[in-house]
């Protein structure tokens, strides 16, 4: 058996699941002593601070989707480093195949991170279809992308393995607005299966009785027509000073430890980092059907499962923590040693070794 060298490939270090992910692999395979890099072929962002000071770190400045000059400088880091792996993480798997093609003996490894769960019918197949020939393996974060991807495409080997979240940033710089102990956060991207509208209805009527309590939208906006009409929403609503907007937020650990319920409301699901935070940071939890999200919430232990756009059903659940902090306390306590033992750090890595050492 060779030498485990392997780079994770992600197309940015922007505030994102399958960025955390890739950079939290990077780091927990260094710990383990694993020859581990990790690589952003197109942009920086929030999280390369994240990356621990002896992890190889290379970034490309990609500008093109086949881009010579990047494709060969990353050709000639993973030579230099004795790298013989590319663990290659949603689009930036095609960015990978431009290198196998030069570099034959690379060994990829695709992570499929795709969030529209509940639309995979509809998610189109070129070229990912052609390029999954040259995968060694593929990855997937729930069972629906694993049958997907055996159904559809034509790499052989296709494993699912679960997410896990671990906080590498101890900043305290983020300070919520709003009354300690009684906050409840949303931790999601603005795109639109995050469905922020649902929450956002919900929680109109949580504050007509429950005034003092705020909710806190944390994730990365895209100024587009989403999120204008979240915006919209706020100001038609008279909810600004009950809604706050942070955008991108790097020390989400500070971030959770403000909070009392964690939310999310989406549409459409993998299985979200996000949810795993919340665990980790003893926070009840209100989450949407979807994905397997009731994976990893066990409904009315650790949190509670609505149904998904559903505002009504939401705002039921959101209120009956709001109004027992006894709940709140006790499915925090119950979704953090859940976490802990199913979602850890440890098993995930572990793992991971034991499929890398198959491969090379």
């Amino acid at each position: 058996m060779r030498k485990i060298g392997v780079i994770q490939l992600i197309d940015s270090l922007h505030a994102g699941g399958a960025e955390v992910l890739a950079v939290n692999i990077a780091n927990g395979l260094f710990e383990q002593g694993v020859n581990s890099h990790i690589c952003a072929t197109r942009s920086e962002g929030v999280l390369k601070e994240n990356i621990h000071n002896n992890v190889g770190y290379v970034f490309l400045n990609r500008k093109d989707i086949i881009d010579f000059k990047a494709v060969l400088h990353l050709n000639k880091y993973l030579k230099k480093h004795q790298i013989n792996l590319i663990h290659a993480h949603a689009t930036s798997y095609f960015f990978a195949v431009c290198v196998k093609v030069i570099n034959p003996n690379i060994k990829i490894i695709w992570h499929n991170h795709f969030g529209d769960n509940e639309f995979l019918s509809k998610r189109a197949l070129f070229p990912l279809k052609g390029v999954s020939y040259f995968f060694s393996l593929i990855l997937s974060v729930n069972n629906n992308l694993r049958k997907w991807s055996t159904q559809n495409l034509k790499t052989k080997n296709v494993l699912f393995i679960r997410n896990f979240a671990f906080f590498n940033n101890q900043e305290k710089s983020t300070i919520l607005k709003g009354n300690d102990g009684k906050r409840i956060v949303h931790l999601a991207g603005y795109r639109k299966q995050k469905d922020h509208l649902n929450l956002l209805k919900g929680f109109l009527e949580i504050s007509k009785e429950n005034n003092d309590w705020t909710l806190h939208l944390v994730g990365k906006s895209y100024d587009d027509t989403y999120s204008k009409f979240i915006d919209n929403f706020i100001e038609h609503h008279n909810l600004s000073e009950r809604v706050f907007q942070y955008g991108v937020c790097s020390d989400i650990k500070y971030v959770l430890s403000q909070s009392d319920i964690g939310v999310l409301s989406s549409y459409s699901e993998g299985l979200p980092l996000a949810l795993l935070e919340y665990g980790l940071a003893k926070l009840a939890v209100v989450v949407t059907n979807v994905g397997e999200c009731n994976n990893v919430i066990i409904h009315n232990t650790t949190g509670l499962i609505v149904e998904k756009r559903n505002d009504t059903a939401l705002s039921e659940a959101i209120r009956s923590l709001v109004i027992s902090k006894e709940k709140r306390i006790k499915f925090g306590e119950e979704n953090f040693n859940y976490v802990s033992k199913h979602f850890s750090k440890e098993q995930f890595i572990n793992k991971l070794k034991a499929i890398y050492s198959e491969i090379v």
